[in-house]
């Protein structure tokens, strides 16, 4: 007589921030270990964030993010809402789709050795975004400056990154160029689209790229653009060192900075 065993729970850690109840790490844990048991893939690891804003001005005060490394696969979620319960209801539902896109884009490079996607995906529910804090602007700075190598991708591999780790926006060199890319989507299309530090040849079929390219500036000239266009983030040359860089809106109200290093 054979033996069903079931393969065991992957330990879910929940760290929590501010005046999160007492309750929410153990729902938390309900639902993504309801997540994580309908898996064929082995999970090496699962983390989930729970932060509560103190400030009552924000609409949606409940901040749950989750991380799973999908038997090597890191893919990520986050979400806010006006209670924690919410938050982590909608947590459940977006990881769900994150690992869905995962899914989808193996079984598709698996079987025809191409990086475009089989269909595009839906878009990204912007809606459940956390908000962003709001600073004047001579109360804002860099408080973050992350600098690394960046994988050199297709403009379809960049786009599956973003979509996996649940970004506003993905920086990595361009496979055929050398150059540093940006993928995002399109605010007013939710398309995406791609913007160089060079020239970007039209070599991945159903991405735009933008025309105009990164413009030459320094940090502080990006801080003022990015105050001024109402953007998440700007990816631009920088001027004193010729690669491309990004200067993004923190949810904290400041500002975060990444630059390429060489590989």
């Amino acid at each position: 007589m054979t033996r069903l065993q079931s393969r065991p729970a992957t330990d879910v850690l929940v760290a929590t921030r501010g005046e999160v109840s007492p309750a929410a790490p153990d729902y938390a844990r309900t639902k993504l270990h309801a997540v994580l048991e309908r898996l064929d893939e082995p999970v090496l690891a699962a983390r989930v964030k729970l932060t509560q804003e103190a400030n009552h001005a924000v609409a949606r005060p409940s901040i749950a993010q989750a991380v799973i490394d999908l038997n090597g696969r890191p893919v990520r979620a986050q979400v806010a809402a006006t209670t924690m319960q919410e938050a982590v209801d909608l947590l459940q539902d977006r990881l769900n789709a994150r690992i869905a896109r995962v899914r989808t884009h193996r079984k598709h490079h698996h079987r025809h050795h191409a990086e475009t996607p089989a269909v595009v995906p839906a878009p990204t529910g912007q809606e459940h975004r956390p908000q962003r804090r709001a600073l004047g602007v001579e109360e804002r700075r860099v408080v973050r400056h992350k600098t690394y190598s960046l994988a050199r991708q297709t403009g379809w591999s960049a786009v599956f990154e973003l979509e996996a780790m649940d970004y506003d926006f993905h920086l990595y060199t361009d496979t055929a160029t050398g150059h540093e890319s940006v993928v995002h989507r399109d605010a007013a299309t939710g398309e995406y689209r791609i913007t160089s530090a060079g020239t970007t040849p039209d070599t991945d079929p159903g991405l735009p790229v933008t025309a105009a390219g990164a413009p030459a500036l320094t940090v502080a000239e990006a801080a003022a653009r990015l105050d001024l266009g109402g953007l998440p983030f700007v990816f631009f040359t920088d001027a004193a060192t010729g690669r491309g860089n990004v200067l993004y809106h923190r949810y904290d109200g400041h500002y975060g900075l990444i630059t390429p290093v060489d590989q």
